[in-house]
């Protein structure tokens, strides 16, 4: 959520923003403008009035001392009557705080001025791009034809137990998985990130504050007994560890990564692109989050996208970053890379991660501050990014590296798949 001043300061830029972002209720800008000048004006009214009852109530000592009793209780008439219309006023503002508030949640993050014109994935721009395509015979194979070959993922399974989009791994398909996720999580914690293992599901606070309500309700599944959301990732229960606190400067950069299973809905989804583990409906994520100083949060997203570009290269992987436009971007986010890695098989680019910088949209909704040299409390940046998402890793790794003689493991995680090759 954006902060109100911003639209006091700065509606061009607002209004520019959201023209970038592709958003179409502009007039939202105006309106939040104009309830929040009523907002001040109650706000002022009722200081006012509690200034004149604090003078009125002091007077009335005064004179009840110099035994003025008929003008000490003309006073208490009028603070009587002035306490009466602080009741109304706390009640008006209580009303158009909340309409405020309502309005606020419907406009999207502001994006960075580097961040490119654009509607749509092909309007993104390629930032870099590392690797080469691995050269496969005639005879290759999607990894969905991998998986059934050498029995590591069973979808027909999956589905049979829960539904579409809810495979079973199985033996070697098994432990490739928990190999990558074990790499994941030892690379970043090499990098200064502290592993935590956070709760599956969370509250309605939490999906809150990092934006995925009032967004993407549609797409989280909803446990209503007790009002709770399953995970969509790792950034919502980690970002909240930090809902309203205030962290010492000291403290800063906080850096955390996390494994969890992820659960989306994805409706609409439908397709090619849905195929196999191109999109499913539970996954395996690794991620990293970091709160940052907001003077360093864009050097701080450089070098998360430079960690997750990495990971990619010690797995030998082709892949590219693009740098998403306006319209392509998330609700919630500023700027946002995009990691795809290549499918020789598919023949296609898969998104396998996206590096973001929220800037203040996330820590104004949750609260979280740091205190300044100055001892003065304000709102720290925060950043996520997958570190890295498995399905469409997995998928690469199998089609990419597949042989007459089995399909190889890069050589960064034979430690801890325990062989060399699957056959």
């Amino acid at each position: 959520m954006l902060p109100i001043h911003l639209f006091r300061q700065n509606k061009e830029l607002i209004v520019d923003g959201l023209k970038k972002k592709n958003f179409k209720e502009l007039e939202l800008v105006d309106t939040i403008i104009s309830v929040d000048e009523k907002r001040r004006h109650l706000q002022s009214e009722s200081d006012n009035l509690a200034a004149s009852i604090n003078s009125a109530s002091k007077n009335i000592g005064q004179l009840m001392a110099k035994g003025n009793k008929e003008e000490a209780e003309a006073l208490k008439a009028e603070v009587s009557n002035h306490r009466d219309k602080t009741k109304l006023l706390a009640a008006q503002l209580a009303d158009i705080e909340t309409e405020l508030h309502d309005l606020l949640v419907r406009i999207p993050n502001m994006p960075h001025s580097s961040v490119p014109f654009g509607k749509t994935p092909e309007e993104n721009e390629v930032v870099r791009q590392g690797g080469s395509t691995p050269d496969l015979s005639a005879q290759k194979l999607p990894h969905w034809d991998l998986t059934a070959k050498y029995k590591l993922i069973d979808f027909e399974l999956g589905t049979k137990i829960t539904g579409s989009g809810f495979p079973v791994y199985i033996d070697q398909g098994a432990r490739l998985q928990r190999a990558l996720i074990s790499f994941f999580l030892n690379y970043n914690i090499d990098g200064g990130y502290k592993e935590y293992y956070p709760p599956y599901m969370v509250n309605e606070a939490s999906a809150y504050g990092t934006g995925q309500l009032p967004d993407k309700e549609g797409q989280m599944y909803h446990a209503t007994a007790d009002n709770f959301y399953l995970i969509p990732t790792a950034e919502v229960p980690l970002t909240n560890i930090f809902r309203d606190e205030i962290i010492s400067e000291q403290e800063l950069p906080v850096k955390m990564t996390a494994y969890t299973p992820c659960f989306r809905r994805e409706a609409g989804s439908y397709g090619k692109d849905v195929r196999g583990l191109n999109r499913l409906h539970q996954f395996d994520k690794v991620e990293i989050v970091q709160i940052v100083h907001p003077d360093k949060s864009y050097e701080t997203l450089e070098e998360m996208a430079a960690h997750v570009e990495h990971l990619l290269q010690l797995l030998g992987l082709q892949y590219r970053v693009l740098r998403l436009c306006g319209g392509d971007m998330s609700f919630t986010s500023a700027l946002t890379y995009d990691f795809e890695v290549y499918s020789a098989a598919q023949e296609r680019w898969l998104e396998v991660s996206s590096v973001s910088n929220f800037e203040v949209y996330q820590t104004n909704r949750m609260k979280i501050r740091f205190k300044d040299g100055g001892n003065k409390a304000q709102l720290a940046h925060s950043l996520n990014g997958s570190s890295l998402a498995l399905p469409r890793i997995m998928a690469c790794l199998l089609e990419n590296n597949q042989a007459p003689e089995g399909i190889h493991i890069p050589e960064v995680l034979r430690p801890y798949f325990g062989k060399a090759i699957i056959n």
